[in-house]
């Protein structure tokens, strides 16, 4: 009976994903906006590990990309309801802006 009970309870663990210990270990996304010609929110501040998910709202396309070289953000060109993600693992600013459209602008900021 014992042993019985041991197996079952080996298979409940299996049976249950595992969770982070701590709220800070468990990834993180966020979520930025294309409508209007505008990055929604404009900026915004990100722990390390944060996945970052640029949605297009607008009727014309739009890319994501940062001045940098090697860029550290390109997306493809986006058409309506086409997202792009990226996940910020380096702490630092990231600036980035429409490729199409170079008035659009945003900042990530990595902790």
């Amino acid at each position: 009976m014992t042993r019985l009970v041991a197996l079952m309870a080996c298979a409940l663990l299996l049976a249950v994903p595992s969770v982070p210990a701590h709220a800070e270990d468990a990834p993180q996304e966020r979520q930025i906006s294309i409508d209007n010609f505008t990055f929604t929110p404009a900026e915004i501040t990100v722990p390390r590990g944060t996945r970052v998910v640029w949605t297009n709202h607008d009727d014309i396309p739009h890319m994501v990309v940062d001045a940098a070289n090697p860029k550290a953000v390109k997306s493809p060109p986006m058409d309506t309801g086409d997202a792009y993600a990226r996940r910020f693992d380096a702490p630092g600013t990231y600036r980035y802006f429409c490729s199409l459209h170079p008035h659009m602008q945003g900042t990530i900021i990595v902790r």
